[in-house]
């Protein structure tokens, strides 16, 4: 209440305190609910992926059938769902164990908050490829065991985080060093992801299927396990017989040479470059009969 003096008159000016305040309540509401979704965007990247992602859907699902059976209230299946929470109070935590601890790993460095992309040009693409082709060609010839893992975009950070990080750029001869025998990086696998070498000696998750050959070891096993649980490339040299393999999508296909290899690598991998070389010949190709079917009209 202020009085101003003019025939003792009051006047309420206290609604000018809500009128001003109203707009920093906005602004906080903004920033409250923006630190929030941002939080949550961040969480579902990091399980993107990976097996939590199939898990998080189920139990979206389960939410929603549990609210369903509340609404029509469903008795004995609400004391079915209800008993069901209690038990998956106490698995989560232990199924989600590896997400809990990466996130909070970047959380402590500092990386949760960050966002970077990876984007490849055509020239740098083709040099990855050929690269790794360079290095099995010589890792064939000198019978030498080797796995690599090329990610596309199901991630397998639960399972590189078992190796030894480099985050170096590809190279054959480097490729060729990691796998020579009795060093210190030899015995597992590199993973390849954004163009770059992420991580050696990494441990895959051995394929279960009964089909497969007697004659593979480990290394073709753990090759095959990995495409089982993502959408990765595995390329796989033999250290019996020098024979080159490649995995995808659970199947293994043997006895490749350098330049089926390369064919095979660049038209899997095109799909996380920015210019593919496949998509760039096929832009091309169709150019080009454009062009000749104009000079045909003349």
């Amino acid at each position: 209440m202020i009085n101003l003096g003019h025939g003792g008159r009051l006047l309420d000016f206290t609604f000018l305190s809500g009128v001003f305040a109203s707009p920093w309540n906005i602004v906080r509401s903004l920033i409250d609910i923006s630190i929030v979704a941002y939080i949550f965007y961040r969480i579902l990247r990091l399980i993107k992926g990976t097996r939590a992602e199939q898990l998080l859907k189920g139990l979206g699902l389960l939410l929603v059938f549990s609210v369903a059976a509340s609404f029509l209230k469903l008795d004995m299946i609400n004391w079915l769902m209800e008993k069901l929470w209690i038990l998956f109070a106490i698995a989560i935590p232990i199924v989600f164990q590896p997400e809990m601890r990466r996130l909070l790993e970047q959380i402590g460095r500092g990386s949760f908050f960050t966002r970077w992309t990876v984007t490849m040009q055509m020239e740098e693409y083709e040099n990855v490829v050929r690269e790794i082709c360079d290095a099995v060609a010589v890792l064939s010839r000198n019978k030498i065991g080797a796995l690599l893992v090329l990610t596309r975009e199901t991630g397998i950070a639960e399972y590189a985080e078992s190796g030894v990080q480099l985050d170096a750029l590809v190279s054959s001869s480097l490729l060729v060093n990691i796998f020579m025998p009795n060093s210190p990086l030899h015995d597992g696998a590199v993973v390849i992801s954004g163009g770059r070498i992420d991580r050696a000696a990494c441990f895959l998750p051995l394929t279960d299927s009964p089909y497969l050959d007697k004659d593979l070891g480990t290394r073709h096993r753990a090759g095959l396990g990995i495409t089982e649980v993502s959408d990765a490339v595995a390329v796989i040299v033999s250290e019996e017989t020098g024979a080159v393999s490649l995995a995808k999508d659970g199947n293994l296909q043997r006895y490749l040479d350098a330049e089926s290899l390369k064919d095979i690598l660049e038209e899997e991998m095109a799909r996380n470059a920015k210019w593919g070389s496949s998509l760039w010949r096929r832009w091309a190709d169709e150019f080009r009969e454009k062009g000749s079917a104009k000079d045909d009209r003349a």
